[in-house]
């Protein structure tokens, strides 16, 4: 599956989501709270109404349907409007669930399912005809099942026990799946169930799909203005897929909106209230545990890579294959500097990672080993960067015990949050721009969305990467990151010493020029006695 945007740059026009869902008389929940998430992310909502509904903060008191027939007159006069994604909320009888789902079959979209059998404010009763036309006739047609602890019960016909939760998501993914030939067989479906029903002080939204197995956690926040939480929670995840962002992304996206709506929730007059969506997320990052991950986490963030007796910032950052052009651009005076060996195996490998880390001490270079953090902790280096894939391979206590700092490559929200949780030194985040040194499935962020993970990640050590060259160096270092990682345009350069002095000089305050203490070597060695 192929990621988009980390972050979506404001368009010229909304793009279309289709909500079909109940219209609620206190104006907490339903329709009305898709209105207002999808209008906060910058999604325009075509409304289906299924159902009036008569309820307030205290209770659910009556639902009162739609014909199927004027149901489909809205479906049809929407989709005129050619949604980019489709939320379903409550059905409120086995025709409007026929009806529904002879609407969307076929449609080259995705279809995010919110069942609203238990809400906040009470128990819908479906009957035994209604769940049965459920499993048969929508479900199928799903991408995205959202549902809380009680409606998988529901719809699973038992009582969850202890580890119930995977059981019940592998059960609904095999209810889900039975359409997936019918709308791409490359495309399995989601399953996300709830956990705010759940007893103690986390949130953590257990997901299942495309592969992938994780849970999503938040502090519970201290309010009692959560009306319309499952309605928020599917909107936003709709309103993500409409613009554009591939599905695990959208989960945290729409996670770090719930718990930013749930911090600005507020009551109604002396009643309890709902959340309060305001804009597309900047803030509130969930931990993401990977349930594929198998091997311990360790219990401290690893050492910080800037301040102290390190420079303030990484600075420019350059990228090589061999400890030779490590010879040539440490004496410049370059700060921070990154191994990246392709070529070597064996004992090679080994003595190419020793040489270079030999060299980094030499001139007091943070120097970080791309993937091979075996290598690099038997030579002793400062750092390893892992790429995403590499990071359930390694052994990160390891890496944190033998005192090496941690960078992790990022490329979206999803691998961002993922990246975060581990609490490395650095986070690196790219493709900037388009890049042909390394084949990328992502759309570059450009500068919008390098500004958008530099706001939205304070405190946090961040790496720009990804074709980024002298044309655009200053305004890449501009958005705030503290380091600037580059490959071709130092080392296809035709002078690569005179590049880099002239990028070195671009960066802000000079920064990789701030050694006036760390610029002389730590021992007086020349280059070549260190590389024998």
């Amino acid at each position: 599956m192929i990621d988009t945007h980390s972050y979506t740059a404001p368009q010229p026009y909304w793009p279309a989501l289709l909500t079909i869902s109940a219209s609620d008389s206190a104006g907490l929940a339903g329709n009305q709270m898709d209105q207002r998430c999808a209008a906060a992310m910058g999604v325009h909502a075509c409304s289906a109404i299924t159902a009036t509904t008569a309820q307030n903060s205290d209770a659910f008191l009556a639902t009162n349907a739609v014909s199927s027939e004027a149901l489909v007159s809205q479906i049809k006069a929407a989709l005129v409007l050619k949604p980019r994604a489709v939320k379903i909320g409550l059905l409120a009888s086995v025709e409007q669930i026929t009806a529904v789902a002879h609407c969307l079959r076929g449609l080259d979209c995705p279809i995010i399912f919110d069942p609203v059998l238990a809400t906040t404010s009470g128990k819908v009763n479906y009957s035994a005809q209604m769940l049965a036309a459920m499993h048969s006739e929508l479900l199928p047609l799903v991408d995205v099942l959202t549902v809380n602890i009680p409606e998988v019960e529901q719809l699973l016909g038992f009582r969850l026990g202890r580890g119930g939760v995977v059981v019940a998501a592998c059960k609904l993914q095999l209810a889900l799946s039975q359409g997936a030939s019918a709308r791409d067989a490359s495309a399995l479906p989601w399953v996300v169930i709830k956990g705010g029903h759940l007893l103690g002080d986390y949130a953590s939204d257990y997901c299942r799909g495309a592969g992938l197995q994780f849970s999503l956690c938040h502090a519970k926040v201290g309010t009692q203005n959560t009306r319309g939480t499952g309605c928020a929670l599917s909107t936003f995840i709709a309103s993500a897929k409409a613009l554009g962002y591939e599905t695990r992304d959208a989960l945290v996206i729409a996670k770090m909106a719930m718990q930013a709506g749930l911090k600005n929730a507020a009551g109604v007059d002396t009643s309890v209230g709902c959340l309060r969506p305001t804009e597309f997320p900047q803030s509130h990052w969930p931990k993401l545990i990977d349930h594929r991950l198998s091997q311990a986490m360790p219990s401290q963030p690893f050492a910080t890579c800037v301040g102290g007796n390190q420079a303030e910032t990484l600075g420019l950052y350059p990228i090589v294959d061999s400890s030779e052009w490590l010879k040539r651009l440490l004496p410049l005076g370059i700060t921070t500097a990154q191994l990246r060996v392709k070529h070597l195996q064996g004992q090679a490998l080994k003595q190419e990672i020793q040489t270079a880390v030999a060299l980094a001490k030499h001139y007091r270079c943070r120097l970080f080993i791309n993937d091979y953090w075996q290598e690099a902790i038997a030579a002793g280096a400062y750092g390893v960067h892992l790429g995403q894939e590499d990071i359930a391979s390694a052994d990160l206590v390891a890496i944190a015990q033998a005192g090496l700092r941690l960078g992790v490559s990022n490329h979206c929200h999803w691998e961002m949050a993922r990246g975060k949780t581990l609490r490395p030194s650095y986070l690196a985040c790219g493709p900037v721009f388009a890049t042909q040194t390394k084949a990328m499935p992502w759309v570059p962020h450009g500068l919008a969305g390098l500004r958008y993970w530099s706001q939205s990640l304070p405190g946090q050590t961040l790496v720009a990467i990804g074709g980024i060259k002298q044309s655009n160096l200053s305004a890449v270092a501009a958005t705030g990151v503290s380091g600037v990682a580059l490959i071709s345009e130092i080392t296809a350069a035709q002078n690569p010493e005179q590049a880099t002095r002239q990028l070195m000089a671009m960066m802000p305050g000079n920064a990789c020029l701030q050694k006036s203490v760390l610029s002389q070597p730590a021992i007086t060695k020349t280059e070549d006695s260190v590389a024998q």
